[in-house]
């Protein structure tokens, strides 16, 4: 296993599901918490945020991240957090990622739609030329704050338009959030160019990933594990091609799944269904991408070849332009061959 871990370290990679502020190191955390000492629960010290990151459950998880939200208080914040996440990922070989961002939640506590947005762009070109890592953004719905949340969420991205942005999400708790009410606002983003990539089947059943294909129109499927529960879902996804951003620890931390070895991973590759392997939020899962790829690794039996695929998988399904994925696909070719 230390040949397929160093395997995979040096693996160039694309991260297709990675929240913006879930990204976030105990050391950026750390550094937000000490700008605005005094005035959060968040400790400034790095080595006590594991202890303050001991989930629950689903619902306790999203109020400690919320809490980490509130860090973020201008644009120099969301620089700093974006110019910084896009480190932590380029040490792992990560060549692409699209970054699922909250415009509404920064606009929502005071930062303007415009500054959020130059921050972001500032940042993602510093991160390419630095680090040589290229990002794009998802921008993402908090369903739990409803229809409002979302017309603001697409009047911003149409409104701003930012260079990186090239889809449009739904995340936040699933249950007690339909899917169907979103439709009106996926619709106009889809008919602005934006691809369709909600979040479903995490914590709720097979329907809400129906909700999400019937209603949203969606392209791929944040978690969708739950597909495994419907031999008919997953021949439609297989049929169709559409694939599912798996996260296995993070199943595993917001008890979406009781252990690992029960992950519906091997049942949903066995099925032909399209996965790539993602890292969700984490730091505050206590995971990274690497790890993430061990992980299938194990649960899927996979030697370097295999994980390699993986990681071809993950290029093919973003949504780079095509001369982008051959290059990054050629590069993950050589690296395995080498």
């Amino acid at each position: 296993m230390t040949d397929l871990t160093s395997f995979i370290a040096g693996l160039p990679k694309a991260e297709l599901h990675v929240h913006h502020v879930g990204s976030a190191s105990p050391r950026i955390v750390a550094e937000l918490a000490a700008r605005h000492e005094g005035r959060s629960p968040v400790p400034a010290d790095p080595a006590a945020l594991a202890d303050y990151f001991a989930f629950r459950d689903f619902k306790h998880f999203i109020e400690l991240y919320l809490s980490v939200v509130d860090l973020i208080r201008d644009d120099e914040d969301v620089r700093m957090l974006t110019y910084e996440v896009a480190r932590e990922l380029a040490r792992q070989q990560v060549r692409y990622a699209e970054l699922t961002i909250t415009p509404f939640s920064s606009e929502k506590r005071g930062i303007p739609a415009p500054a959020f947005c130059e921050a972001i762009e500032d940042a993602r070109r510093g991160a390419a030329t630095d680090f040589g890592i290229d990002l794009r953004w998802c921008f993402d719905i908090p369903g739990e704050l409803g229809v409002p949340a979302a017309e603001a969420t697409l009047r911003i991205a149409l409104e701003q338009q930012p260079a990186g942005l090239i889809s449009f999400g739904l995340g936040g708790p699933e249950i007690g959030v339909p899917r169907p009410q979103f439709k009106p606002v996926f619709d106009k983003a889809r008919a602005a160019g934006l691809h369709s990539v909600p979040h479903a089947g995490e914590t709720t059943g097979p329907e809400t990933i129906w909700d999400a294909l019937r209603e949203l129109g969606a392209e791929r499927i944040g978690h969708g594990i739950t597909a495994a529960q419907d031999p008919e879902l997953l021949a439609y996804l297989a049929e169709h091609r559409i694939p599912l951003e798996i996260s296995p620890t993070s199943n595993l931390r917001t008890r979406a799944v009781a252990s690992l070895d029960e992950h519906p991973l091997p049942a949903i590759v066995a099925a032909g269904v399209p996965v790539s392997i993602n890292s969700d939020d984490p730091p505050m899962f206590g995971t990274t991408l690497e790890e993430e790829y061990a992980v299938a690794a194990r649960l899927l039996d996979l030697d370097a070849a295999g994980v390699a695929e993986l990681a071809k998988a993950a290029v093919s399904q973003s949504f780079l332009p095509p001369e982008g994925k051959a290059a990054l696909l050629a590069e993950i070719a050589a690296y395995a061959s080498a």
